[in-house]
């Protein structure tokens, strides 16, 4: 298998993004392909079509096979791997929570509280009944299907996955692993990171905003949010490159601008927590992106 983030000479995958809203699609499949773990701003939902991932989430390995749907909330840490010989295609859709919220406000005819963000505690899920509402949602935005189409198909899948997969509404959940001050240690490091994530941050700067050790801060974060503070500063600095190449902005800017060394540190990570080349992502929202297969 080949190193993390590295693509085999089978690996395939191709993208599509609405220009107008938070809604993205790919369609993949991965043999040698590993993700390093990430989490998106967005909702995420997968059908596996052949083979296995594995992936860890949520502190347990997990297993999608053929026929199962991965389920991921905002945030959600995670990584993924061929878990059989043939690696495993799948098909994604994410969607941001503003487009989510949109869609079950109108469901529920603009009542609030029925229009709460929905937390999903199951990240593999099997249902006879979500697996052709994805497929169908995923089919009409990649082929190029008319936007009554895209909005119909949309609301029809969100309805059925708060239907049957929504386990409650999604709030600031609880810190897990450790006491309340490490908690608090962790909230703090985030903090810092989040409003100086530009940076170059020394580990002692971090522990000394979280009020505790080097050691004792890596593993209050890591319990906190699923990954050590070195990745999330990287997130954070994709997520900031990804609004850029939405903007128009080339990679070689994008990279500058998001606190990446250089171009080729920008590419190998983009595509090490996202599947895809920043290229790949940038043109999946040209006019003939929805039927134009995209090369890696």
């Amino acid at each position: 298998m080949a190193g993390e983030g590295e693509r085999g000479p089978e690996d395939w995958a191709r993208y599509w993004r609405d220009p107008d809203r938070a809604v993205e699609a790919m369609h993949a499949h991965f043999f040698s392909h590993r993700f390093h773990p990430h989490s998106h701003d967005a909702y995420s939902f997968a059908v596996t079509e052949i083979g296995a991932q594995r992936f860890r989430c949520r502190g347990a390995l997990r297993t999608s096979g053929a026929g199962m749907v991965m389920v991921f909330n905002p945030d959600d840490p995670h990584d993924g791997e061929a878990a059989a010989e043939l690696g495993y295609k799948y098909r994604i859709v994410h969607m941001g929570p503003d487009v989510m919220r949109d869609v079950l406000a109108d469901v529920a005819a603009g009542a609030a509280d029925r229009a709460a963000l929905p937390l999903f505690d199951r990240p593999v899920v099997s249902d006879p009944v979500l697996v052709p509402a994805l497929l169908r949602l995923h089919t009409a935005l990649v082929g190029g299907a008319g936007p009554l189409v895209r909005d119909e198909r949309l609301t029809a899948a969100v309805g059925a996955l708060v239907r049957r997969g929504a386990t409650g509404p999604l709030r600031a959940r609880e810190l897990p692993g450790g006491s309340g001050e490490q908690a608090r240690a962790a909230r703090r490091a985030r903090a810092l990171l989040e409003e100086a994530y530009l940076e170059e941050i020394p580990a002692a700067r971090l522990a000394e905003a979280a009020g505790c050790s080097r050691f004792a801060l890596y593993r209050a974060f890591r319990a906190a949010y699923g990954m050590a503070p070195s990745d999330f500063q990287r997130q954070l600095r994709l997520r900031r490159a990804r609004g850029l190449l939405v903007a128009g902005r080339s990679a070689a800017e994008a990279a500058a601008q998001a606190g990446f060394a250089d171009q080729s540190h920008f590419h190998r990570w983009f595509v090490r927590c996202f599947g895809v080349t920043p290229g790949t992502f940038q043109r999946a929202a040209g006019p003939d992106s929805p039927r134009t297969p995209q090369p890696w």
